[in-house]
């Protein structure tokens, strides 16, 4: 297991630098620059736009830029937001919370109801509530995040009044339920197509599992069906589910981005797309790495869970 986390733990350094290097090029040679906008309001002369390149470092070349990005960034320094002139990684800290307790809470919703209908999928195999099933995870694949996001704020905030339309919490009140309140409209949009891939993946991996010898033989000792699908059948079910996990990362991180932009949820998502709007490039290359990290860490969480789950894996081979 030792000699697995070491290949992992490298592959993932080398993962990281190719990201870094390919998401520097890509924001650098892009249209605009964090210039354009001071160019376009006319009131300042290409002296005084030249003096500011100068103090960011852009009228340096393009590979020097990016050596003494990495350079800094090795040595804990992020840099600093062109927008707020604070510290990147203190801006970061201050959205990621809203953006971990809105994944934490999608996630644990998927994984409860799609474990639910996918089990009850597999057991009632072609049954109206399979089909249902089955047809309801392909329209919540297909649906946009943002269409459901309006969906969701115009029937049950605008029309019934249920919910709030935004933000996470109300001004002035900022207690659990209040919070819990605000939670429950991006929570449900964030676990759609979550929910579905979970109940997809569960039914196949449950119908593998039941028609399995020893679950024959379970049921030749007389054994109650009950005691054999939770003994034995969802035992074995739910080890595939790990990977899913961890898999499902970067599919939180970017519905999280446009679920947090429609309800205005003050994380890492709105916070990205505010920094694009005002190409500010440290805040978007820490924000880049930090979801490289997360979506590497996940993964390598999931491997190790299934391996300590599942001892009878061989990681020599990997």
């Amino acid at each position: 297991m030792s000699g697995f986390l070491i290949r992992r733990l490298l592959q993932a350094v080398v993962l990281l630098f190719i990201v870094s290097m390919i998401g520097f090029a890509i924001l650098h040679l892009a249209p605009g620059g964090p210039l354009s906008q001071f160019a376009a309001s006319g009131d300042m002369t290409q002296a005084d736009l030249d003096r500011l390149s100068a103090q960011l470092g852009l009228d340096r070349p393009l590979p020097v830029q990016y050596v003494e990005w990495l350079w800094r960034l090795l040595g804990g320094d992020w840099g600093v937001s062109y927008r707020d002139q604070q510290p990147v990684l203190r801006i970061i800290a201050a959205h990621i919370g809203p953006t971990m307790e809105l994944m934490l809470s999608s996630t644990l919703l998927a994984m409860l109801l799609g474990a639910w209908i996918g089990i009850l999928g597999a057991i009632k195999r072609y049954s109206l509530f399979d089909s249902l099933a089955t047809i309801g995870a392909m329209i919540a694949l297909s649906i946009p995040t943002f269409w459901f996001g309006l969906v969701i704020i115009y029937v049950f905030s605008v029309g019934l009044g249920w919910l709030p339309a935004g933000n996470r919490y109300t001004v002035g009140d900022g207690s659990f339920l209040n919070r819990l309140h605000h939670l429950i409209g991006p929570c449900i949009v964030l676990a759609l197509v979550s929910t579905a891939v979970w109940s997809r993946y569960m039914r196949s991996s449950m119908l593998e599992v039941i028609n399995q010898d020893y679950i024959r033989t379970a049921r030749a000792k007389g054994l109650s069906e009950r005691y054999i699908l939770v003994r034995h059948a969802l035992r074995n079910a739910l080890l595939p589910m790990i990977t899913i996990t961890g898999l499902q990362v970067p599919t939180l991180l970017s519905g999280a981005l446009v679920t947090e932009t429609v309800f205005t949820w003050p994380g890492m998502g709105r916070l990205f797309l505010d920094s694009i709007s005002y190409r500010d490039y440290p805040t978007i290359m820490g924000i880049l790495m930090l979801t490289a990290i997360m979506v590497l860490l996940g993964s390598l969480i999931a491997d190790v869970l299934y391996g300590v789950a599942d001892p009878r894996i061989e990681r020599n081979g990997q």
